[in-house]
């Protein structure tokens, strides 16, 4: 491979080889970034820098490692979200920008119908820790409890939640199986929600990297859906928040659901910027 000099031909020629690969190439700006210790706009102003011949090469492996289907987010070990940055590795799930839609719904709705000083929320399945932690970093007063059935993605969360100066009440165990102690003001999931059979579809880089348990799930990817709508009702304080996040297809299943728990409540879907169905909202009166 021919030697380079500047940091621009380093982004060059991995924008075209990433390309070639069929990746996205901006995943080489990134890549790029994150060996140089540069912000997007310190890598603009380093173009013309000289790169070593250590940091082409280190920069090289992962390039070459992102175009084998490795996620860019597991090569730098972190990804942004709502703002801030959150470290992430394959025990967890990769944060999405739909769930910050999840956030920005959610605290819309507190506003609107939890006038309370204090707050009681719980984030059930928590991965990485972004719901509950954005939650309590946007609300600081309110008491906020996350769940997982992962050890290890506890683990990775509580990370997050130091690293954050978030004070959150982390549990081990299934859906709502830890927090069965109290009532909440606020319940919000990002569940596992792709069924089994649309695996085949779905990028090498989520398929092959990326939790099982936390993307499938049975009944065409319900299942979470019903246990929890069975579960929540002795838990939710009135007036109470459900927010769930789910896949495009699934906005009238889980509205059915939710309705059928809680005869009373205001039940809707809420799209995301593509258009699509991606979030479920119960408002209990």
């Amino acid at each position: 491979m021919t030697k380079l000099k500047y940091v621009y031909e380093a982004l060059k020629r991995a924008s075209s080889y990433l390309e070639a690969n069929g990746r996205e190439e901006g995943a080489a700006r990134i890549l790029l970034q994150h060996e140089l210790g540069l912000t997007y706009s310190g890598l603009i102003a380093a173009m013309r820098d000289e790169i070593t011949e250590q940091q082409f090469e280190k920069f090289w492996i992962n390039v070459e490692q992102h175009a084998k289907g490795i996620p860019v987010q597991h090569l730098t070990g972190s990804e942004e979200f709502y703002g801030r940055n959150f470290l992430v590795n394959s025990d967890v799930l990769i944060p999405r920008p739909e769930t910050e839609e999840l956030i920005e719904e959610t605290l819309g709705l507190i506003g609107r119908y939890l006038t309370k000083k204090e707050l009681f929320i719980a984030d059930i399945g928590t991965g990485s820790g972004v719901i509950a932690i954005t939650m309590k970093c946007e609300l600081p007063s309110a008491q906020v409890t996350a769940t997982d059935i992962s050890q290890a993605a506890l683990e990775m969360a509580a990370k997050n939640a130091g690293l954050l100066n978030a004070e959150i009440d982390f549990r081990l165990g299934n859906l709502s199986e830890p927090i069965q102690d109290r009532k909440w003001d606020v319940i919000l999931s990002n569940p596992p929600y792709i069924a089994h059979a649309e695996a085949p579809g779905l990028s090498d880089s989520v398929r092959d990297f990326e939790p099982h348990s936390a993307l499938f799930a049975d009944k065409e990817g319900l299942d979470l859906y019903e246990k929890m709508a069975e579960q929540l009702p002795n838990l939710l304080h009135k007036p109470g928040i459900i927010g769930f996040e789910i896949g495009y297809q699934q906005g009238a299943a889980v509205e059915k659901l939710l309705k059928d728990a809680f005869p009373d409540a205001l039940v809707y879907s809420k799209k995301d910027i593509n258009k699509n169905d991606r979030m479920v909202f119960a408002i209990i009166k």
